[in-house]
């Protein structure tokens, strides 16, 4: 990966960003968030709005988006001896019935004891797994856990947002397929007009699909950054997709990624970044991205502004270089852009 990234600690991916640049809830309408630019080549940037964005793409572009849709994966609950609370986070099915979690608080003690989430769902923790996660086993499965899921189940919206959040609202427009417990947020700027924009002008839309868990937000704790393991997540290209992103690629035209996670899943299928080709079908990846990475298929980033000492920083230093990036970031903090999920966008070419 480089000598220069050996030499690279955790400390140097910190910021200040003042408390009031969180965002707490979503613009309206979404696509009139603001917009920084980011001119990798010649190291300019420009401010504009999310709806002027086609300004800076080319008819032929194509933007590759995940589809993956949130689930209200925060559940609350009871233990049954005891009455005393729990809180758990779902994270990904392991089997029809057990899913693996995030659980506050959770001892020894507490396995294979029963937790109350609603008179219809209650589960028994199987495993401490360590790190916070566990292994819990409900009593429904399938479209009978999911209908109780939907009814009692909250937004696993990050611990920087404060608000109560509805699900909708945490929701990108193209939203397909359930198993997210996080949003691809970047994709929360697109509006079905400026959908209809791009196209009009011949930008060509695809979708990919990566169920965010915990390896997107989970902290970085490692201050020697090689040391960092990155949890799996579910990922999905179609083989039309890849069909049509690698003769989009052969063609010479721009391969641009909606959010890390599009990232993530192109660069996890993508072979020979000199004769690049992607690969299609199923697997998990755990693909860590961070400065000195080369990148074998993705052109441009459209991305949101992310937290600091995270694996998102790295991966979108990894794409423009920690300098500019930080002199992007302290650029937006300067002209009070929002950060985060709820946050302002940036366009990296």
């Amino acid at each position: 990966m480089g000598l220069m990234f050996l030499k690279m600690r955790l400390k140097e991916f910190d910021f200040y960003l003042p408390k009031k640049l969180i965002a707490q809830s979503p613009i309206r309408p979404r696509d009139c968030c603001r917009l920084l630019v980011l001119d990798r080549k010649n190291k300019k940037i420009f401010h504009c709005y999310f709806y002027e964005i086609d300004k800076f793409l080319f008819p032929g572009d194509v933007l590759v988006l995940n589809n993956s849709k949130v689930i209200p994966a925060r559940l609350y609950g009871k233990k049954e001896a005891t009455l005393g609370k729990v809180e758990i986070l779902l994270l990904k099915r392991i089997k029809e019935r057990r899913w693996q979690a995030l659980g506050k608080k959770i001892k020894k003690n507490f396995l294979n004891k029963k937790i109350i989430f609603s008179k219809n769902l209650w589960g028994e923790i199987k495993r401490i797994l360590g790190r916070g996660q566990i292994e819990i086993e409900f009593n429904l499965k399938g479209k009978d856990f999911f209908q109780v899921l939907k009814k009692i189940g909250q937004t696993p919206t990050p611990p920087y947002i404060k608000t109560k959040v509805a699900l909708k609202n945490y929701q990108t427009i193209y939203a397909q397929k359930e198993g997210a417990v996080a949003a691809p947020t970047a994709g929360f700027h697109f509006t079905k007009r400026l959908f209809q924009k791009l196209k009009k002008k011949g930008i060509e839309i695809r979708f990919v699909t990566l169920h965010i868990n915990l390896a997107t937000f989970f902290p970085l704790r490692e201050e020697d950054l090689k040391k960092h393991q990155i949890f799996k997540e579910s990922v999905e290209i179609k083989k039309e997709t890849a069909e049509f992103l690698n003769q989009a690629k052969k063609e010479k035209r721009r391969i641009i990624a909606v959010g890390t996670t599009s990232l993530r899943a192109l660069e996890s299928f993508a072979e020979n970044r000199f004769f690049p080709k992607l690969k299609f079908g199923k697997k998990e990846t755990n693909l860590f991205i961070y400065p000195g990475y080369k990148f074998k298929f993705v052109d441009g980033l459209i991305t949101n502004f992310h937290l600091p000492k995270s694996s998102l920083i790295l991966l979108v230093s990894a794409f423009a270089t920690k300098s500019l990036i930080f002199k992007a970031y302290q650029e937006a903090i300067k002209k009070n852009y929002r950060f985060f999920s709820f946050g302002d966008a940036m366009f990296i070419f």
